[in-house]
């Protein structure tokens, strides 16, 4: 029995032997010179910068449209602002700086394309005796007059017809603002046939085939910070 007991004690420990041998040559030993294993938590400190580096870092800075250190971000002088639609301290620079006061958003270049527009919709609106689209673009005492106008010129049995060729010139003549109430002058040049015939389709006035200038001085207001958006005409006169 001690025999045996002793045997089978001497296989166990060469097989220990032999496993511990392995499990050395496959993960190795120490040698004082490890790494330490690494926290993927902990904050790794950024390595400094070369000059260079510090350089490239600093022209790679994206700026906002806007931002403070952003050049661009500088409200242009209201002489830049409006210079191609009138002289700085002119009274219509200064007009459409009293209307800005009140509303910021006011353009004064998308004022004019909106007001040819308009000119455009009221002559040929008159023309066709349209009252309605008349009456949302019109002031009440203006829009009487024309309105005059197209009853009369109805019980004539006569009627109009305008085409646009050309709007030349829309330019800002004028702008006035008292307290909430402005106005706007703007002078119009355009090329226009028009013609008028009556009940038997003869020309009675115009013509259907020749172009002829058109020279208005048209007058819009508006009262400022309203909800309305809408300039209405309050005013019309032959230009010059």
């Amino acid at each position: 029995m001690q025999n045996s007991f002793d045997i089978t004690t001497l296989v166990f420990l060469a097989l220990a032997v032999f496993v511990a041998w392995k499990l050395r040559s496959v993960l190795g030993q120490k040698t004082g010179h490890e790494q330490p294993p690494k926290d993927p938590f902990v904050r790794r400190e950024t390595p400094p910068l070369r000059p260079d580096q510090a350089q490239d870092k600093r022209d790679n800075v994206i700026r906002l449209p806007g931002a403070a250190n952003d050049p661009a971000a500088a409200a242009p002088s209201p002489a830049e602002r409006w210079k191609d639609i009138a002289p700085p301290d002119s009274p219509v620079s200064n007009g459409i700086e009293a209307i800005v006061r009140q509303e910021p958003a006011f353009d004064p270049q998308a004022f004019l394309g909106g007001a040819k527009a308009a000119y455009e919709t009221i002559v040929t609106a008159f023309a066709r005796g349209d009252r309605k689209a008349l009456k949302t673009l019109l002031a009440k005492d203006v829009y009487d007059g024309f309105e005059q106008a197209i009853t009369e010129r109805e019980q004539r049995g006569e009627k109009a017809e305008s085409n646009f060729v050309s709007i030349d010139k829309a330019e800002l003549t004028g702008v006035e603002v008292k307290g909430k109430a402005a106005q706007v002058t703007i002078a119009f040049v355009s090329q226009l046939i028009s013609v008028t015939r009556d009940a038997q389709g003869n020309v009675v006035d115009g013509s259907a085939d020749q172009v002829s200038e058109v020279n208005d001085i048209w007058t819009f207001a508006r009262q400022l910070g309203s909800r309305d958006p809408n300039w209405l005409l309050v005013a019309t006169e032959a230009g010059a």
